[in-house]
């Protein structure tokens, strides 16, 4: 047990949690880390919707601008960077909280999901998928007859990705798919909307980030040589804006993709975050968030014990 915890807050977005989390730390001493795929780039600042220098005042953020548009970045990364600002924010006696929408990453740290460190090899794949399926299958088996049982004799990309993970691990890709529990405690946030008010939350956020400029930051993004291929390029908003800019949609067309592509992804977060998760401690996004998630955290961090999620 420690008395080390951390305060997540998890949820759709455009549901506050920068907010909340701003105010969490104004009230304890604390420091954001974000948990956002997209928000880890330089230079994409209105698309990823990031911090404000007004929030930024108030509470130090982590994992932000920690990446070139460029940049190769993973789950692995994330999770070192991550633990990383832990333990800084935890020498320096300050209260961490985690706060971002993207799930993976999210239960991952909180999990403590084994993660192999190892990026795909394209001249080992190549050769890989010289080879026959029953082939690759058999090898697998060899060193991990579990893996193998459970990826099956005909699925090539993940009989292939397990023996990648082997060759620069050592270890056989069930190990890395087994979890070890963090040594600290937690206490997970959720904050909800109704569908109807969520997805006027999204449409209000897009109208203004257009307004904001985020064509303006996309040519500019094209213009610094970054190629609408990249991964943080095809991130919502981005692609969108790529191809206004590229003639394949008018400004009006494009605003309402955005708009439908982050309902989409409102929909996808909400599988991450189940309301039927006893770990989450849900609360209604709104005025009354501060003062009900001060209510939850304060007793768990007074007590000098570990918190444990869904209690």
């Amino acid at each position: 047990m420690t008395n080390r915890r951390l305060i997540a807050i998890v949820g759709p977005t455009a549901t506050g949690k920068t907010a909340l989390a701003v105010e969490l730390a104004r009230h304890l001493g604390g420091e954001a880390v974000g948990a956002d795929s997209r928000q880890v780039y330089r230079h994409m600042d209105v698309g990823t919707a990031k911090p404000t220098a007004e929030e930024r005042a108030v509470a130090r953020h982590h994992l932000i601008d920690v990446a070139e548009p460029d940049e190769p970045f993973s789950l692995g990364r994330w999770l070192d960077l991550a633990q990383a600002a832990l333990e800084d924010v935890w020498s320096r006696g300050a209260q961490p909280l985690l706060v971002g929408g993207t799930g993976q990453y999210v239960w991952a740290l909180l999990e403590g999901w084994r993660v192999p460190r190892v990026p795909p090899d394209p001249e080992f794949r190549s050769r890989m998928e010289a080879r026959a399926a029953a082939e690759l299958f058999g090898e697998v088996q060899r060193f991990d007859p579990e893996a193998a049982a459970r990826i099956g004799p005909s699925n090539r990309r993940r009989l292939i990705r397990a023996l990648e993970v082997y060759g620069a691990t050592g270890r056989p890709i069930s190990y890395w798919q087994a979890k070890d529990p963090p040594a600290f405690g937690m206490t997970v946030i959720g904050l909800r909307l109704p569908r109807e008010e969520l997805y006027r939350r999204i449409d209000e956020r897009v109208d203004a980030m257009m307004e904001r400029g985020l064509i303006d930051e996309t040519r500019g993004l094209l213009a610094l040589g970054y190629s609408p291929d990249l991964p943080s390029m095809s991130g919502i908003g981005y692609r969108e804006a790529c191809a206004y800019l590229a003639g394949h949609l008018t400004l009006a067309e494009a605003r309402a993709r955005i708009k439908t592509e982050t309902h989409r992804l409102a929909r996808h977060q909400n599988a991450w975050f189940k309301p039927s998760d006893t770990r989450i401690r849900w609360l209604d996004a709104g005025e009354g968030a501060v003062d009900e998630a001060l209510q939850l955290v304060e007793p768990d961090l007074s007590r000098g014990e570990a918190v444990s999620r869904g209690r």
